[in-house]
């Protein structure tokens, strides 16, 4: 039997995975690839680190780089992280040698997988990132190939944990969000510098990686349109049930004709929406094909296990000599397509206001609405004394977002309102 030669950069806690997946599972793994699985190599900051596994069978690099030069390596595996440094220079190098590489790393595609590809089919190598996205779900090779029939109109998803964690504990607690975010950074749910995660990064690489594959578009990061959780308030939760809705953080990228659009940010969804039952840390992705209509996967979106799952699902897909294009089809088809900016999106909102409950406040907010022509749909409003502080919240028809902005800031100019806008798009999924 042949032998498929790997070398892993990385020994985190997704590459710690890859090895334990590896070694527990030789047998099976050697069957289903048609060869041997041999890791020859590892890469990570320290060497002495106890990480629970055994790496003394391997040979040591301290430059991950220099696996792209060793002739008894066939794949390299890259589990550093980052968009830049030597997470790039590792694939790139890798490519460039004619070794397949398989990712973990979303920052790195969703930032430079065009090129990447490119240089995949320019050497004859395989480049996969399976684990990129949604962790353990496999919804990267299901839109590749199981939906390769169908034109993809719209994909979106949960694809943070994190976020999905934090929502849901607020809506079961009534805690605020800085609150749940300690505890969740105290549980090792959320980093210590938990940016990337709250403020929607994280899901805008994953959504970029998904809308290239899903419409065979080149990779385009810097036209998505990015929002995080951190306005969110315990009230809007409890308005959003009132209302018939949810609150998740939620990916969208769709097309219309010649434009893509593409957006992360917090969305009322309809109660009764699959989606909104998607609870905790765990991901769900929804694909919208012409034929098959709607296809929803679940499950879990981190952690060693289930990254480290999807990272040797692609090894066994390469050792199989199975060879299909990072987005589907060859690099050199990959469409430009135009973004649409965020501000001609057209759809339904959530507003709320905090006010100094007086008379006319209401009669200003409602002809800022009609001098802005945008029509209110809904208006919740809950009374105090005279002079207190009270929320107003409307939902609004759909309509243009400029159009809503120039609405909303003509609001927050009126003297009674004393807190900024909270405004969540409404979403009819």
């Amino acid at each position: 039997m042949s032998t498929l030669r790997i070398g892993i950069a990385g020994l985190g806690t997704v590459g710690v995975g890859t090895v334990q997946v590896i070694e527990t599972h030789k047998a099976l793994l050697s069957a289903r690839a048609g060869c041997a699985l041999e890791i020859v190599a590892v890469s990570a900051r320290s060497k002495s680190l106890d990480r629970g596994v055994d790496i003394s069978g391997y040979r040591w690099y301290d430059d991950p780089t220099e696996m792209a030069d060793a002739d008894d390596i066939d794949l390299v595996v890259e589990l550093i992280g980052g968009s830049d440094g030597v997470a790039k220079a590792l694939a790139e190098k890798s490519l460039q040698a004619g070794k397949h590489v398989v990712t973990a790393n979303k920052a790195l595609i969703a930032h430079h997988g065009s090129d990447l590809a490119e240089q995949a089919q320019a050497s004859g190598a395989a480049i996969y990132c399976e684990a990129a996205v949604a962790g353990g779900i496999p919804i990267l090779k299901g839109l590749r190939e199981g939906l390769a029939a169908n034109g993809i109109k719209r994909v979106y998803g949960i694809l943070n944990g994190t976020c999905n964690y934090i929502l849901t504990e607020m809506r079961d607690t009534g805690r605020s969000f800085d609150d749940v975010l300690e505890e969740a950074q105290k549980l090792g749910y959320a980093e210590a510098d938990p940016t990337f995660d709250v403020d929607g990064i994280d899901t805008a690489h994953k959504l970029a990686i998904l809308s290239a594959l899903s419409f065979g578009t080149k990779i385009d990061f810097d036209g998505i349109h990015v929002e995080g959780i951190r306005s969110i308030a315990p009230i809007d939760i409890d308005f959003a049930k009132e209302l018939g809705y949810g609150i998740k953080l939620l990916g969208i990228a769709s097309t219309d004709g010649d434009v893509v659009e593409q957006r992360v940010h917090p969305c009322m969804v309809p109660i009764d929406a699959p989606i909104n039952h998607v609870e905790g840390s765990f991901n769900a992705v929804v694909a919208e094909g012409d034929f098959v209509d709607t296809v929803i996967n679940e499950g879990r979106g981190a952690g060693g296990g289930p990254t480290a799952s999807a990272v040797v699902a692609d090894i066994i897909d390469i050792a199989r000599g199975h060879r299909v294009p990072l987005f589907g089809i060859p690099a050199g088809s990959l469409r430009d397509m135009p973004t649409r900016p965020m501000d001609r999106h057209v759809g339904a909102y959530y507003v709320r206001f905090n006010v100094v409950d007086k008379s006319g406040v209401f009669a200003d907010i409602a002809g800022a609405l009609t001098d802005n022509d945008v029509s209110m749909e809904s208006v919740l409003q809950r009374s105090r004394d005279p002079g207190q502080i009270v929320p107003v919240v409307m939902t609004l028809h759909e309509t243009e977002e400029a159009a809503m902005r120039r609405a909303v800031d003509q609001i927050s100019g009126i003297g009674a309102v004393v807190e900024p806008p909270v405004v969540i798009r409404i979403e009819a999924l």
